[in-house]
């Protein structure tokens, strides 16, 4: 499985969204744009895509719900560590009350990894932020600072009808 995502305004993306309705595809903003995700076996509808291989999957994604991005630039040497240590995260996060979806993306041709998690509502992601579970999550990858490339960045948006 794949997804590929690409940006543009929100208008653009819903033509293109709509212009296939057989294929899972979500429209996600916030204040700095938004972004078309395309989830799929096949190939992109995308001209110039952000491609990432779908490594562990939990959930359906689905459209009036909130998404957050954690953008995790990962070294070369880092990634079978890194991977590792995200798969056996995704085991204990996935019955998180609230979630909807959760997708480990590896990067296709970049080295920052993506882990989208997607909510209920905002309500849900942030009561999992105070969790145990989140602060043990951050915890077990921090010890292991030598296998990200740069600081790591999170992005959240809400995904629309």
């Amino acid at each position: 499985m794949k997804i590929y995502i690409t940006a543009g305004t929100f208008d653009f993306l819903t033509k293109i969204a709509n212009k296939y309705p057989d294929e899972m595809m979500v429209t996600m903003v916030n204040e700095n744009g938004a972004l078309l995700l395309h989830e799929t076996k096949g190939k992109s509808k995308f001209n110039v895509p952000r491609k990432y291989e779908v490594l562990e999957s939990v959930g359906d994604i689905q459209k009036e719900s909130f998404a957050v991005m954690n953008h995790i630039p990962v070294t070369d040497e880092g990634r079978p560590v890194f991977e590792h240590q995200c798969k056996i995260q995704v085991q204990k996060t996935a019955n998180v009350q609230g979630l909807r979806a959760l997708r480990l993306l590896s990067p296709i041709s970049s080295t920052t990894y993506v882990i989208l998690t997607v909510w209920e509502n905002e309500a849900y992601y942030q009561r999992w932020q105070n969790s145990d579970l989140f602060i043990k999550a951050g915890t077990g990858l921090d010890a292991q600072q030598t296998i990200f490339a740069s600081a790591p960045y999170v992005s959240k948006y809400s995904i629309t009808k």
